[in-house]
């Protein structure tokens, strides 16, 4: 069984193009070109200098002495909260921005949640010297203030998304109008692992840089590529796969993708996909979603903008349905916790998304043999405000 997209745009019975007759021509000059495009040695060479040159990496993969200690297993962290703006973001932004470039597209859009894929979209269109709209949710826009300013420094206009539940969802309804609206000359760079194939592919393949260089590093450091389990949140799912991607068909390491269960998966305010969701299409893509039993779109909740989505990639939809990857759910408080306990035990502040993956270590035992990888997908800094309101700092 293949747990990469097929020919047809599809993971197993997830993913596809299901998209409005006016998006038909954007989408396919995509799908027809992006293998083309990213396989020439001139982008290949382009997009690694700027990963080494600019993003900083590789990032290190880093032995995590206590938290190993206090656990009684070898915890290593893949450290993307070292990236250029702060994290994994910025390695599918690079890649985008050089196929949007080499398309002859001239303006770039961009929908984001947390504002970390704004941040990265509008960092690499100021590098390249290109116009830069981003739809945000008029909430979004509220609590993650900072974000939004970065946007506006780097030169981007940040449009506010008004209708629904004013987050990430309604960001990217907006975005999509945009694109229907002005087909020429805009590309439109997709944040996650989402959206119409082929971006679910391609986003998996510019992040799969992150399971490239674990495999490199555990082997410099284990003399051995694989570890026991990889580890890494998941909302659109971007981060989680980046970090899954080059483990998918090695059936000896155990996949844990890390889901938001607000505040319960019961509770009526989650974000728990994987538990929660019927199969229904989103933005061009058929896949695992919150829905009432009349197919309406429900609200998704996470006290992480990063993490309310509420719909996952058709990859991870497969991994779930197959049970190549285990999901679990953390909730709001025990993320936040483990946002603290991270500060104080290894001295690294993550963001609330990427402190959902190491709540894991309290639902799941290892064995002290094995070697567990953890994504810490972004620092923060950007989730201070949250961090201080919610432990009156």
């Amino acid at each position: 069984m293949s747990f990469h997209v097929n020919e047809k745009g599809f993971y197993g019975n997830f993913g596809g193009a299901y998209i409005p007759e006016m998006l038909y021509p954007n989408v396919e000059e995509l799908r027809q070109n992006y293998l083309k495009i990213t396989a020439e040695e001139s982008f290949q060479k382009e997009f690694h200098d700027l990963l080494k040159d600019y993003v900083g990496r590789p990032t290190p993969l880093y032995f995590a002495e206590r938290l190993s200690a206090e656990y009684n297993t070898k915890i290593y962290l893949k450290r993307e909260d070292l990236c250029h703006t702060g994290a994994h973001k910025v390695n599918n932004t690079i890649g985008q921005i050089l196929l949007a470039k080499r398309l002859g597209k001239t303006r770039i859009i961009a929908e984001t949640g947390a504002g970390q894929h704004g941040v990265a979209t509008a960092t690499v269109c100021a590098l390249m010297g290109l116009q830069c709209i981003v739809y945000m949710g008029e909430i979004d826009i509220k609590r993650q203030a900072p974000n939004v300013a970065r946007m506006k420094m780097l030169g981007a206009e940040v449009r506010p998304a008004t209708s629904g539940s004013k987050t990430l969802k309604d960001a990217t309804n907006e975005a999509i109008r945009d694109w229907i609206n002005n087909p020429i000359d805009t590309y439109y760079i997709i944040g996650s692992v989402v959206g119409p194939h082929p971006y679910p592919d391609m986003v998996a393949r510019f992040q799969s840089v992150i399971s490239e260089e674990i495999k490199a590093q555990l082997l410099e450091k284990e003399g051995r590529e694989n570890p026991n389990y990889v580890i890494a949140c998941v909302g659109g799912g971007s981060n989680a796969a980046g970090t899954f991607y080059h483990f998918l068909d090695e059936k000896e390491v155990s996949i844990i993708a890390v889901e938001a269960a607000g505040k319960g998966i019961d509770s009526g305010e989650s974000a728990a996909t994987s538990a929660l969701g019927k199969i229904g299409i989103i933005h061009g893509s058929k896949t695992l979603l919150m829905q009432s039993l009349d197919g309406q779109i429900t609200e998704p909740y996470s006290i992480s903008a990063g993490l309310d989505y509420p719909g996952v990639g058709p990859m991870h939809a497969h991994l779930f349905e197959t049970k190549r990857a285990e999901f679990i759910s953390i909730t709001d408080e025990e993320a936040m916790n483990w946002g603290i306990k991270m500060s104080q035990t290894e001295g690294i502040i993550p963001a609330i998304e990427s402190a959902h993956a190491f709540a894991i270590l309290d639902k799941k035992k290892f064995k002290p043999t094995d070697i567990v990888v953890i994504n810490l997908s972004g620092r923060g800094d950007k989730d201070l405000n949250t961090y201080i309101d919610y432990f009156k700092l």
